[in-house]
């Protein structure tokens, strides 16, 4: 599934399942939450903290996929064609971010 897709595929569940989208500011909220969920698997399972009998049945792909819905829905409200914006910013990326990835020497 590409971008777009995803983002339709999203579209028709609000319509079918959720009513409406909440508002962009709930939106931004709801994301926060999730990226704070997954930043606690992260730091517990792979950082220095030890990990929380209640947080090893958690799923990391479950968590990231609740960020990617929340943005694509923060992308449909707003008119953003998230396939566009991600193939540009992956061009400049590549442009700008070649050769210094490839001479920073931390990376060696």
């Amino acid at each position: 599934m590409n971008i777009k897709n995803a983002q339709e595929a999203v579209d028709n569940w609000i319509k079918e399942h959720g009513v409406r989208y909440f508002n962009e500011l709930t939106n931004m909220a709801q994301l926060t939450e999730e990226v704070g969920e997954v930043a606690r698997i992260i730091s517990r399972r792979y950082g220095e903290q030890s990990e929380k009998e209640s947080d090893k049945s958690k799923d990391l792909g479950e968590e990231l996929a609740d960020v990617l819905f929340v943005v694509l829905c923060l992308a449909n409200q707003t008119g953003v064609d998230l396939q566009q914006a991600f193939d540009k910013k992956l061009d400049l990326k590549t442009k700008r971010d070649h050769d210094r990835h490839h001479n920073n020497k931390k990376l060696k």
